[in-house]
């Protein structure tokens, strides 16, 4: 697949997060929402029949990999427990040990099927789907205690606008990839908007904290675009969320506490 199919399927990918939540979707406001991702990307989107044909094509041709690799593990499956039930039988320690391999085979290939469906195509961290998937109930309640943290890069708009969409595509990555050192279920919400959901053991302020290090750290560096550098920030938005609380109003809180963290670093840091 060659550049621009990757980025097609990412600004996709991007517009079906954004409409998980809405309770209807007309082509009028999917074509909105994705225009939208394709510009944050500096894609201009012209000869639209041509572009949702190959959209459609590309999603086709996804789904379908994905039926065939789970309908083979699905066999493999099921071959392995038959001959596991013949080993038992038959005390046969070869057989066994035949199928013990094989079942770690398809373990294998069970969690790379799972990176595809949760994996966010341009950072590799999760997306939406894994934290409704994994984090929440049938409606979108959470289903343990737990802080949820906001991320939300300052000035983004400027990097690319200033240095172009393929640096600031770079800086996206680049900040999922610290983000994940800091704690491994990192969701890219949409754009330049991350999510980090902590256990119940860290509090509010112990989220802030780490997080707060971690940006210092990266305001200090300096990132590179071909002699020119700049500096990276982002905004911090934390609360702490019970068994039961909602999605939407837990972001909804964690965005309003991240107000007041944005108005206070953007006067330190005061642009790239």
């Amino acid at each position: 697949m060659n550049t621009d199919d990757d980025l097609l399927k990412i600004i996709s990918n991007e517009t079906k997060d954004s409409i998980s939540n809405f309770s209807i979707v007309t082509p009028s406001i999917y074509a909105s929402v994705f225009t939208k991702f394709a510009a944050g990307h500096g894609k201009v989107i012209d000869k639209e029949t041509e572009l949702a044909h190959d959209l459609i094509l590309n999603e086709c041709s996804n789904l379908t990999n994905l039926q065939n690799q789970t309908s083979k593990s699905v066999q493999q499956l099921s071959d392995n427990t038959d001959k596991a039930i013949t080993a038992i039988k038959n005390n046969d320690e070869k057989l066994l040990g035949e199928v013990l391999k094989e079942t770690n085979a398809m373990r294998e290939e069970i969690i790379k099927l799972k990176e595809a469906v949760y994996k966010d195509e341009l950072t590799h961290v999760y997306n939406r789907k894994w934290i409704h998937d994994n984090m929440l109930d049938e409606e979108n309640k959470f289903l343990e205690d737990g802080t949820l943290s906001m991320i939300d890069l300052n000035f983004f708009k400027l990097i690319n606008d200033t240095y172009g969409h393929i640096v600031g595509d770079k800086v996206l990555m680049f900040i999922a990839n610290q983000l994940s050192q800091v704690q491994p279920s990192v969701i890219r919400y949409g754009g330049d908007e991350f999510i980090i959901i902590f256990k119940s053991n860290i509090d509010m302020d112990m989220a802030y904290k780490m997080l707060n290090d971690l940006r210092e750290k990266i305001i200090s560096k300096k990132l590179k675009s071909g002699n020119d550098s700049f500096k990276v920030s982002f905004s911090i938005g934390t609360y702490e969320f019970e068994k039961g609380d909602t999605l939407s109003d837990t972001i909804e809180l964690a965005d309003k506490n991240m107000y007041d963290d944005k108005i206070k670093i953007k006067k330190v840091v005061t642009g790239i």
